[in-house]
Order: structure tokens, then sequence, then C-alpha cells
């Protein structure tokens, strides 16, 4: 193929092809090349853009950076084996998730960390315009520019039914899910979040009526799952019980959801493995509360539910705990106070893509606003702000502006790593990440399961409404 042999020459023959199998013939000239080759998997065109994600992930896999699920870690946590005194943070990494990464690994390994995992939701997805496979690619590239070694944890966040759709159309909304399952589990994410919380009825009479149709769908969505898992990949997946920005999550719920799940998965797939953990609500939103200035609320987070129901999940039901989602905005002193209420995953996002925006050149921004004011005036509330307006919003011109923030001078990308770094650094230790590397090279054997060309030079996905789904 004469696009892959010109892609070979782009990186001086650093790597080579043989028999479909990626194979690295000089790994420092690999990291020469690694930023361009980066950049061409994530803005190129295809069927170069494509090659560029298979011969990232091949070259990962020879060195030793191995896609893995983090579910037995979980489950032994879950069995009292491992303490629960660190927090795992799941870093949806929006926008260049190559230098981002790049800080992540620079950071975990100077503290012999292991547990962290990557992520993207359904809706970042669309507004990122990052499918799975690029998404991956630029992890994996941040992992070889670094010399990390080991497994690594990408996950797909609130993998979500939209209760419109679902309402519209009930199959084609799951195939969607499906759908989306499938191409995420071939492209290396082992860690899924099922989200079918949308669906809980709150009009009726019971607790565990109003989650029925949540813990039926998410356990039927988790049998799906198993049945396209790579051979000895056991998929981490995680369920919810009330959707983020709602009223505090009750073990009343927790119980009905888990009970009701557990039963229905037992009766569907007898032999499959259940959850590894659950998501809860306990006072936090997606992105924060924005004040009409544009600053973020103060959120008082309840940590004592948090503790309570993480050791209920625990306990109970032999998870590793609860999820604590929508917490990248809150007051850094807050982060510490999650291994203090035994949470065994955090959800972070929105912060990151905001330094971005803190240092993004003036005329781009405008011109992002000006997208804004065009394309999404629809979701503008009577009383917002212009501040509120374009702070929820500018999330949405992460896709479309995707180039143009690509070819920001190294001075500003400069400037926003630096802050990224700085910010990492805070946080894992915040978390009592330091050390974690041992404890998850002795829970955690990550497959090798070699990626097909012919998986990343066919048709793209195409686009979907993802206006109404979470992050």
């Amino acid at each position: 193929m004469k696009v892959l042999e010109a892609l070979l020459e782009k990186i001086d023959h650093a790597a080579e092809v043989r028999d479909g199998v990626v194979h690295v013939l000089d790994e420092a000239k690999l990291k020469a090349h690694i930023a361009e080759l980066a950049e061409i998997a994530a803005i190129g065109e295809q069927p170069e853009k494509g090659l560029a994600q298979f011969l990232l992930h091949g070259a990962a896999l020879d060195l030793g950076i191995v896609h893995a699920s983090i579910h037995e870690l979980y489950m032994v946590r879950g069995r009292g084996e491992v303490a629960p005194t660190f927090t795992v943070p799941a870093m949806n990494l929006r926008v260049l998730p190559f230098l981002a990464a790049r800080a992540v690994f620079k950071n975990i390994m100077a503290i012999d960390g292991g547990a962290f995992i990557f992520e993207i939701a359904r809706s970042e997805i669309g507004y990122t315009d990052q499918r799975p496979a690029e998404y991956v690619s630029q992890i994996v590239a941040a992992a070889i520019a670094e010399g990390f070694r080991g497994p690594v944890f990408i996950q797909g966040d609130h993998f979500q039914v939209s209760p419109k759709r679902y309402a519209a159309n009930p199959e084609a909304e799951l195939q969607a899910i499906r759908d989306l399952s499938v191409e995420a589990v071939k492209a290396g994410f082992y860690n899924i979040d099922v989200d079918t919380s949308t669906l809980v009825d709150l009009s009726r009479a019971t607790i565990p009526e109003q989650q029925e149709l949540n813990y039926k769908l998410s356990a039927e969505l988790t049998a799906f799952i198993r049945g396209i898992e790579p051979e000895g990949v056991t998929v981490s997946v995680g369920g919810e019980i009330g959707e983020v920005g709602g009223h505090n999550s009750t073990e009343e719920e927790l119980r009905a959801y888990m009970d009701g799940y557990n039963a229905h998965l037992a009766e569907i797939a007898p032999d499959a493995a259940g959850l590894s953990k659950i998501s809860i609500q306990t006072g936090t939103s997606h992105g924060g509360v924005v004040l009409p200035d544009g600053t973020i609320a103060k959120v008082k987070v309840d940590f004592d539910t948090l503790k309570h129901l993480s050791r209920v999940a625990r306990e109970a039901y032999g998870m590793a705990g609860a999820v604590q989602h929508g917490a990248s905005t809150l007051p850094e002193d807050a982060f510490s106070k999650f291994p203090e209420a035994e949470a065994c995953e955090i959800h972070l996002a929105t912060n990151f893509m905001n330094i971005l925006y803190n240092h993004m050149p003036a005329a781009l921004k405008e011109e992002i606003y000006a997208y804004l004011r065009e394309n999404h005036s629809n979701e503008r509330k009577p009383d917002m702000t212009d501040e509120q307006f374009y702070y929820k919003t500018r999330k949405r011109a992460l896709g479309p502006f995707k180039k143009q923030i690509w070819a920001l001078s190294d001075e500003v990308k400069g400037a926003v790593y630096q802050d990224w770094d700085a910010q990492f650094r805070r946080l894992f230790r915040q978390l009592n990440l330091a050390g974690t590397k041992e404890v998850v090279a002795r829970t955690i054997k990550p497959v090798v399961v070699l990626p097909k060309m012919a998986d990343y030079v066919g048709d793209a996905a195409e686009a979907e409404d993802i206006s109404d789904l979470a992050d």
C-alpha cells in the first residue's frame, strides 16, 4: 500500500509492518517523529489518518504499552483485598489529548502511579470529533513519547441512552449504543460506563419500579458487551443510578438498582460478570454551575453519602465502590477528600478544557464565540448572560475548530501544558496515587490484542445528535 509506505518514510522507517503486525525498529527515532504521527492520526485525511492510528496502536503494543481493563483491580478492592485508600481519576481529554496525556504520563510515572483512566463520553466523541480509534491513538502516542510501559486503561464514559430518541425508537437508540460499544472495544476501550439512568421514571410509585428500566437495560447492555469482549479480557462495566445534576442518591436506590440488575443479568446471561462500580449523584453537575459573570459556583459535595454508598457497594455487592462525576471544577482542596470518602473513581473533564480557553488567543476565541452565536443560539436560555452562554456551549466548538487548535503556536501550547502539568501533579498526589503501580502490576494481567489494519481505513461512523447527552 503506497500510503502506508509513504507514512513509514515520514517516520524514517522507525517501524515496519510485517504480516499485518507493527514492529518498532528504532524507538528513539519513533519518539523523534511521534508528534507528527499523532497529528496525522488526529487531523489528517483518510486513509493516511487511519493508518497513522493503526501504526500508533501497533507500535505501542510492541513496546509493552497495552490496553487493559481495570475490572480485576476493582474486584479485589470490592473483596477487601486492596484497601480503599486511593481514588482512580478518569480523565476526559477533550482537546489536544496528545499534549494533555503527555502531562498525565509524566506525572504518574514520577510517583510510581498505575491506577488512572483516560476516557471520553458518547457526547464528547461527537462534539470533539474524536472517534474511539483516534482518541486511543493520541493516548498511546503520548505514552510512547514519555517512555511509559504497562497497562493503559481507556474508558467509554457515559455511553448514555438519549431519552428523547429512546421514546421515539427504543431499538434504534439501543442499537446505537451497541454499535458504539463494538467500535470502542475494537479500538481498545476495555472499560465502559453504561448509562441508562436517563430512563429512571420518578413518576412510578416505588423506587424499584422507578429503577426498573434503568437496571434492565444496563444488564442487557452488559450482556452484549460480554459477547464482544476479546478473548481473555473482562471489560470493566460501570452502571449509574441517578443522572448527574439531579437529587442526591440514596442507599435504597442503589440496592433497588443492583438487586434488579443482578437478577436480570443472571436470567439473561447466567455466567456473565457484572458491574465493577456504580455512579451516584452527590451534589455536583457536569461542567459546574455557572454564575451570571461566568464564574463557577461553589458546590458542596455530600461526602458522607459518597462514603456510605461506597461501603454499601463494596460490602453488599462486591464492587469497588461509588464513582463521583462532574468534579473537575471543584476547589482544589476538595480532591483529597475523595480518598477519605473511599470513592473508587472520580471523573474529571471541564477544567482541563477551561485551561486551554484561558490561554487561547483573543482572535481565535472571538471566532469561536461567533460560531456559537450562529450555530448554538438554540441552547441559550432567556435569562443567560453572554458569559454563561459561552461557558456552557464552547465545548461544542472543539470539533469544528480542531485544526485551528492544533495549529496554535508553541508558546500558547507551552503555557497550556505548564498548567496541565501542574494540575495533574497536584491531583495525583491528592488522590493518593503514589505507589499504585505495584497494585496494578499485581492485579492486572493485560492481554495483547493485535489491531487489524482494515478496522482503521474503512468508512468513518456517521455523526449523531448528541445535544441531550451528558459528558
